[in-house]
């Protein structure tokens, strides 16, 4: 097996186990393991104790789906007390690397937002779930 199809099955499995915590297979699940793994990535934080997550506008269904997906790939949970959810209109999210006290403050792109808006139905949420899974965070986020 090449290093390409090691990493597409690891992604593969990553999904399944998320979508088997979660329920189903949805865009904000799929948003929130993604800017998870990216933050980590990007901080260089350890999963689970190494940082504090806040997630503004992730109050209802299904943008508060994201929260599941962040607490998969973060490892912060609401039970060890590093997650938080805060009211807002906006979708946004933070991470705190709590060795070195780096930051990262990041929210869905518009055209993102444009295109979850006109979501109609599960499997067109099944459909863009796939297609952001195979995103870049450039093309989802901004910074």
């Amino acid at each position: 097996m090449s290093k390409s199809q090691i990493a597409t099955r690891k992604s593969q499995i990553k999904l399944k186990r998320a979508v088997e915590f979660h329920g189903h297979l949805g865009p904000y699940l799929v948003l929130g393991l993604l800017a998870g793994e990216w933050a980590l990535k990007k901080l260089k934080a350890k999963k689970h104790f190494g940082l504090k997550v806040k997630v503004w506008g992730a109050n209802q269904r299904p943008r508060s789906c994201l929260i599941d997906g962040l607490q998969l790939s973060t490892g912060a949970t609401y039970g060890k007390g590093n997650i938080q959810k805060i009211k807002g209109r906006k979708i946004q999210i933070a991470v705190l690397n709590l060795k070195n006290n780096k930051k990262i403050k990041l929210s869905l792109n518009e055209g993102l937002i444009e295109r979850l808006a006109i979501l109609k139905g599960h499997k067109d949420s099944e459909f863009l779930a796939k297609k952001i899974f195979v995103s870049t965070p450039k093309e989802l986020f901004d910074f």
